[in-house]
């Protein structure tokens, strides 16, 4: 039986959301009297903690099993290793921490280094993913969804495969280079894209994907958190082809907007006709130790009005319990999806009472 007996419903809203037409309220709140079976044997070397597919998904079913799902939210495996796997799958050298995973560039001299390709063979990294995808599904049995990892793309997996530093010196060094990578990243991205969707896609044909996204299509967050440190001239020269043809090729796509300083290219992402949907990620959504406005902050509800108003879903992540009524009132349930994670079964069936009249 599915984690979430709306499972149907929440279908239903989300296909309603992608058309701009439907309210998505992600609600959870950790159960008062879980039973779950604690995770034995969690290796204490992080590289082996990282990489064994038992304790993954062990723990990872012992977390959907603490929590309440309520209205739409998905019960969601994310077999994912870090940040941007496919940066690691074409080559990046991941490196183990207790609480994170980064990556080592693997392009020293852009001079010698051979074109970007997707190697299917031969390639520890993919198969790692592989294999967790495919415990993941066996291991499911139709309790919750699968999603492949999170693979990044455009300049954020360029980044990953040169580094930081050296890429910001090749954009004004290296133009026709960044290019050419640029379409060999983005091929590589269909391929590995294809190759995960073949094994977690749905009856409808549709997957789900991070950040709590299912579509009755090909599903995908996009990002760029490396736009950031570029000019609106360069993001427009390096980064926007590349993401107009990922979106064309996409079925449903949601672009993750992080920070404020990555609101100069938003007038260019909501150019993108294929660009269905925007989430925005504030530094306030990062914990509640945080003083900077949460994501149902009254502060960004013109952001959010703007963005419907240019014809786009959008995503608020990090809304606090006493934000999502006010929220949704203030900037219409269309083509709203709120997230939310309640301190409580109470508190969270109040939400629901108090929301049911935009369901």
């Amino acid at each position: 039986m599915n984690l979430n007996p709306n499972i149907g419903q929440a279908r239903k809203h989300h296909i309603a959301w992608w058309n701009h037409k439907g309210l998505v309220l992600n609600l959870t709140a950790p159960k008062s009297n879980p039973v779950v079976k604690d995770v034995l044997g969690i290796p204490s070397d992080p590289r082996e903690r990282w990489t064994d597919i038992r304790v993954s998904c062990e723990v990872a079913e012992y977390n959907m099993g603490k929590t309440r799902y309520y209205a739409d939210s998905l019960p969601l495996l994310c077999a994912v290793f870090g940040p941007g796997s496919l940066g690691e799958i074409l080559g990046a050298k991941p490196v183990y921490e207790p609480t994170t995973v980064w990556y080592e560039s693997c392009v020293s001299d852009p001079d010698t280094y051979g074109p970007i390709r997707f190697n299917s063979h031969s390639n520890a990294q993919l198969d790692l993913h592989v294999r967790y995808v495919d415990e993941a599904v066996r291991r499911s049995k139709g309790r919750y969804m699968v999603a492949m990892g999170d693979l990044i793309e455009n300049l954020d997996t360029l980044a990953t495969l040169r580094g930081n530093e050296e890429l910001l010196f090749d954009l004004i060094e290296r133009p026709s280079w960044i290019h050419k990578c640029q379409q060999e990243i983005l091929q590589a991205f269909y391929e590995v894209f294809d190759l995960f969707y073949q094994k977690t896609k749905d009856e409808q044909g549709g997957n789900a994907f991070v950040f709590d996204i299912w579509g009755p299509g090909r599903t995908c967050k996009v990002q760029c958190d490396f736009s950031c440190m570029i000019s609106p001239e360069m993001f427009k020269e390096f980064a926007m082809p590349y993401f107009k043809s990922q979106c064309d090729w996409l079925d449903y796509s949601l672009f993750h907007l992080d920070g404020e300083t990555a609101l100069q290219h938003l007038d260019d992402l909501l150019s993108i006709d294929s660009l269905d949907a925007i989430e925005w990620t504030p530094m306030g959504a990062s914990g509640e130790n945080n003083t900077s406005p949460t994501g149902g902050s009254q502060h960004w509800y013109d952001l959010y009005r703007r963005i419907k108003a240019a014809g786009k879903s959008v995503q608020a992540i990090g809304v606090k319990p006493d934000e999502v009524l006010p929220l949704i009132e203030a900037v219409g349930p269309e083509g709203l999806y709120v997230c939310c994670r309640a301190p409580d079964e109470a508190t969270a069936e109040k939400i629901v009472q108090k929301t049911e009249q935009f369901m």
